[in-house]
């Protein structure tokens, strides 16, 4: 029996609308910051922006050249962190190499109140800490998470393996994987007999980037599996995972495109309204640990 198709579509619908009320009260405001030109972020930027757009959220696009100097990036970031109509900004990825290689002091440079995208240390070590610390996570992972919940699949007891370990979604998704009582193994490039561990996983995510990664011998019968990755072919957008090989052994699966981007869209815009409920609370924007 083909998996069932865990599209990002209606859980994303559900988490944007759930937002309409706080963003017609709280008023905040978006800022993407993108340098040069990629066909990627067209695509990413694009489905930000017609979220914001359909939830009534403020958002602006400053849009730079390729050639910008490390000296105005950061001041600008300093500009951003200095506007209090700005609730939060994210520098959108990938950066020109010669941005690239100074990106942990770009990023080092952002408010954590205002980190959306929840990259700045101090929110991912918060994250580290505790479910109840995660209140700007990066976007992929909690994303994967609201999918899961949505659907009704629990991690709890679950063996989680998740190929690909970045900051952005592998580390971090372990991380709230654990807090939600999952046992989680991380494979990466280095990892060897890789086919040992995925075919032992109750729950498969696949976020590498390349194209096609996960075959169906890799995939244990009834497993649960979330394509993150996306590759633009000339036959179109494709994910890690052979997808019409492996929907006849997994008893669920994401598509690429249409699984888990709509749910990094909406959960950056979730990010923004915490942030924003943060920055104006009497309480302390962030406790103490």
């Amino acid at each position: 029996m083909p998996a069932k198709i865990l599209t990002g579509k209606e859980p994303a619908d559900t988490l944007l609308e759930s937002l309409k009320p706080l963003i017609k009260k709280l008023n905040p405001k978006l800022v993407i910051v993108r340098t040069g030109s990629d066909a990627g972020s067209d695509v990413y930027i694009r489905a930000k922006l017609k979220a914001c757009e359909r939830v009534g959220m403020r958002a602006e696009h400053r849009h730079l050249s390729p050639d910008v100097t490390k000296a105005k990036m950061l001041a600008l970031i300093e500009e951003l962190n200095s506007d209090a109509d700005v609730t939060g900004f994210i520098i959108q990825t990938p950066l020109p190499e010669h941005l690239w290689k100074e990106s942990p002091l770009l990023f080092r440079a952002i408010d954590p109140k205002k980190d959306v995208d929840g990259f700045t240390a101090y929110n991912l070590g918060k994250l580290f800490l505790a479910q109840e610390f995660e209140h700007l996570p990066p976007a992929t992972p909690a994303g994967i998470i609201t999918l899961l919940e949505y659907y009704n699949i629990s991690v709890a007891g679950k063996h989680v393996v998740i190929v690909g370990r970045s900051n952005v979604v592998g580390k971090p998704l372990a991380m709230m994987l654990l807090h939600r009582d999952a046992t989680v193994t991380i494979c990466h490039s280095k990892t060897k007999n890789i086919d040992a561990y995925t075919q032992g996983a109750d729950i498969l995510i696949a976020a590498t980037g390349k194209e096609r990664l996960i075959t169906g011998d890799m995939v244990k019968k009834g497993a649960v599996v979330i394509d993150v990755g996306i590759t633009r072919t000339d036959a179109g957008l494709t994910g890690d995972v052979d997808f019409e090989r492996v929907k006849e052994i997994a008893s669920a699966i994401t598509p690429v495109p249409g699984g888990v981007g709509p749910m990094t869209v909406a959960s950056l815009l979730r990010n923004v309204v915490r942030a924003k409920e943060r920055q104006t609370s009497s309480a302390p924007p962030y406790p103490s640990f």
